[in-house]
């Protein structure tokens, strides 16, 4: 971390025309893809807290740190709380890898810990938080999309159904072990899918309890955007709901924090529009590809391409997304 730092130091020296010091930097969360830490930035204009994001290797990404940022600052302009980006740097000689570094914002993003929070205060916090969830999705998608980085596209072309469907059909056949139930629920999946969006929204994909920072007060920000693409806004509703989200309190659908209808409600408040059967079909189409997806986190692990014990530990889930699938469409 001191090699870190004196480097970070350097880069932002160059960046900011003016000397930097990186202090009190230190590594935080332990996500599968990413490399988190917190640090201070001194200068003789005072202490800056920070927080940076590094992805190991450009190979593993999926938006560029670039196109990531460009979106948060579009999310940030909507009204939509996310930390404000002050630096993005894409040369991976600096410290290993792309990283940009935003405001650190104060809280908790631990599940356990939210979940913890909520359980002390008392005071229908979690359906506060909730309630801000769904503002802030539809800030989020009333944004006009055509103003977000090109490569929020699919590379294939297809409109948000086709492309959810055949990432399905793909994950199956990609699968080092096959999965029957999972075939049963694309078969379902095919048959009942809904028309095509008429319009697409700026989606972030995976909003859920863990890539949110709350406290007392609500909702802070939320991170972790490098999965945004152009989709269709129902996907943002649907993800929030998946079981795994809910660290066992199975009664509250969206993050173990509160009910779909306080999202929905709140969504609907602030324009947005929620087809609930549109919402179900999405429900089942994510849950499949999420646990088609860690199979595939798995199968980077023991090919070579990203060994991580996080990452070879991934498919150990899939049992569970299969039964949440199955449960779904009882």
């Amino acid at each position: 971390m001191s090699d870190a730092a004196s480097r970070l130091a350097a880069w932002l020296t160059k960046q900011r025309s003016t000397p930097i010091e990186v202090v009190d930097i230190a590594p935080v969360s332990a996500g599968a893809r990413r490399f988190n830490a917190l640090f201070t930035a001194r200068s003789s204009a005072g202490d800056e807290r920070l927080a940076l994001t590094m992805i190991p290797s450009a190979a593993i990404q999926l938006l560029s740190v670039a196109d990531e940022a460009a979106v948060r600052t579009l999310a940030e302009q909507a009204g939509v709380p996310v930390p404000n980006i002050h630096h993005v740097c894409t040369d991976e000689q600096v410290l290993g890898g792309p990283f940009f570094c935003s405001t650190a914002i104060d809280g908790e993003t631990v599940p356990r810990r939210v979940l913890r929070l909520v359980a002390t205060q008392g005071n229908d916090l979690g359906e506060r938080i909730v309630g801000q969830l769904g503002e802030a999705l539809a800030r989020l998608h009333a944004v006009d999309d055509a103003l977000a980085p090109d490569a929020l596209t699919p590379e294939s072309g297809n409109p948000p159904i086709a492309e959810a469907l055949g990432q399905v059909d793909q994950g199956l056949s990609d699968a080092l072990t096959a999965s029957p139930a999972f075939a049963f629920c694309a078969r379902w999946l095919e048959r009942t899918a809904p028309s095509e969006p008429t319009t697409t929204s700026i989606v972030h994909s995976d909003v859920r309890n863990g890539n949110i920072i709350v406290g007392p007060d609500g909702l802070r920000a939320i991170l972790d955007w490098e999965g945004s693409r152009r989709g269709d806004a129902v996907e943002d509703l649907a993800w929030t709901c998946q079981r795994m989200w809910r660290f066992r309190e199975d009664h509250l659908t969206v993050g173990g924090l509160g009910s779909f209808a306080a999202l929905a409600n709140a969504y609907r408040s602030a324009g947005g529009t929620v087809d609930e059967e549109r919402v179900r079909w999405w429900r089942v189409l994510t849950t499949v590809r999420w646990g088609l997806g860690m199979a595939g986190q798995s199968r980077s692990h023991l090919d070579g391409s990203f060994p991580s014990i996080v990452m070879a530990a991934s498919a150990r889930r899939m049992a569970e997304l299969e039964f949440d699938a199955l449960q779904l469409l009882r």
